[in-house]
C-alpha cells in the first residue's frame, strides 16, 4: 500500500533566494520527492513573542520568529474538518475528537453570524471563519458552575520544544459581556488563569489567539480548559476553537535531531557535489512549475495578498504547515 506524507515547515528567509537540498541516508542511496511548494506567508504568522510554560510558571521570550516550524497537528474544535478550498491560505483542519481525552460532557456550538475581526488581532490568515465559528463548550447543568475540565491529547517526540497555539472566539456568550471566565492549562500547569475574551476583544464572536512555547513531556502535549473561580452560572463555562502545535528547531537550527545541517551539507557536497547539482536544478523546476499552476488556480479565486498552500491529509496523523 503506498503512503503519502506530506511535511509542511514555516522558515524565516532574510534572502532573495532559498535553496533546498537532498541527501541520502546512510540506509538508502538516493533520495526523491513527488513536488515541492514555497509560498510567502504573512509576516505576522509567527509572532516575535510568545509565553513559556515550564516548573517556573509563565515567562515571556522573544526573538522566536527566526525558529524553523514544523506543523504537527492543527485542529478545529467542535467543529468539521476545514479543507484547503474553504481556508485562504489553503491549510488543512481536522476535527478534535481523536485528540479529545476527557470523558466529560461537552458540546460543540456553531455560529452563523458575522466573525468581528480587529484590526491588529487575529485574521483570516491566522485561522479562517470556519474555525472561529465552531467551538467546543463546558456548560453545567442547573444553572451551577462545572467542577472539570475538558483535555485534548498530542503525541510528540521529545526533546524539542513546541509552538502551541490557542484560537478562541465567544461565540456562545449570551449578549452580556464580562459572564465568561475560564482557565487554560498546558501538560497541568496553568498557561491563563481567569481567562476573559470580553475585556480583550471588547466584543462578542471577536477571534483572539494564544502562543506558548513548551516542551514535550513523556511523548505528549496535553492542553485543557475549566471554568475559573471566577465563573458565573451563565450557562458556559469554557470553549475552544482552534489548536496548533508546531515543533520548533532545536540549537543546532534542525527538525531532526542535534547535527547541524551545515556539517551535513559540507560533507554531502564533498562526497557527491556532481550528484546535487542537477538534484537542485530539478527542484527549482519543481518550484517553479508548482508557481505557474498557482498562478492559474488563482485566476479563478478571489485574490490574497500571498499564494495559498493546498494541504489536505488524514485526521488520525496531521503533519502540515503554512
Amino acid at each position: 500500500m503506498k503512503t503519502i506524507e506530506i511535511k509542511e515547515y514555516i522558515l524565516w528567509v532574510d534572502s532573495d533566494k532559498l535553496e533546498i537540498s537532498f541527501k541520502p541516508s546512510k540506509k538508502s542511496k538516493f533520495g526523491f520527492i513527488n513536488a515541492i511548494e514555497v509560498i510567502s506567508a504573512p509576516k505576522d504568522l509567527i509572532s516575535d513573542i510568545a509565553q513559556v510554560i515550564d516548573s517556573n510558571g509563565v515567562v515571556k521570550i522573544d526573538g522566536i520568529s527566526k525558529n524553523a516550524y514544523e506543523t504537527m497537528f492543527r485542529v478545529n474544535v467542535g467543529g468539521v474538518k476545514v479543507t484547503p478550498f474553504n481556508d485562504s491560505l489553503w491549510r488543512t483542519w481536522v476535527t478534535d475528537d481523536g485528540f479529545l481525552e476527557s470523558n466529560q460532557e461537552s458540546k460543540k456550538v456553531h455560529f452563523s453570524g458575522r466573525i468581528k475581526y480587529r484590526m491588529g488581532g487575529a485574521s483570516r490568515e491566522v485561522a479562517p471563519d470556519n474555525v472561529y465559528n465552531s467551538a467546543r463548550v463546558i456548560s453545567a447543568s442547573n444553572s451551577g458552575v462545572a467542577k472539570y475540565e475538558l483535555t485534548w491529547g498530542f503525541p510528540i517526540v521529545d526533546g524539542y520544544k513546541y509552538l502551541v497555539r490557542f484560537h478562541f472566539c465567544d461565540i456562545a456568550s449570551s449578549v452580556l459581556l464580562g459572564s465568561l471566565y475560564f482557565n487554560v492549562r498546558v501538560n497541568g500547569r496553568m498557561a491563563i488563569e481567569d481567562l476573559d475574551l470580553s475585556t480583550i476583544t471588547n466584543s462578542l464572536a471577536s477571534p483572539y489567539y494564544a502562543d506558548f512555547v513548551v516542551s514535550g513531556e513523556n511523548g505528549v502535549i496535553t492542553v485543557s480548559i475549566g471554568p475559573s473561580n471566577s465563573s458565573s452560572s451563565s450557562g458556559v463555562d469554557a470553549l475552544l476553537n482552534g489548536i496548533e502545535v508546531f515543533k520548533m528547531s532545536n540549537s543546532m537550527d534542525s527538525l531532526d535531531g542535534m547535527v547541524s545541517v551545515r556539517s551535513i551539507m559540507k560533507e554531502c557536497r564533498g562526497r557527491t557535489g556532481g550528484f546535487l547539482v542537477p538534484l537542485v536544478a530539478a527542484v527549482g523546476l519543481l518550484v517553479a512549475a508548482s508557481m505557474v499552476l498557482r498562478k492559474r488556480l488563482m485566476g479563478a479565486r478571489d485574490s490574497v495578498a500571498w499564494s495559498p498552500l493546498p494541504v489536505d491529509v488524514s485526521e488520525v496523523s496531521l503533519k502540515s504547515s503554512y
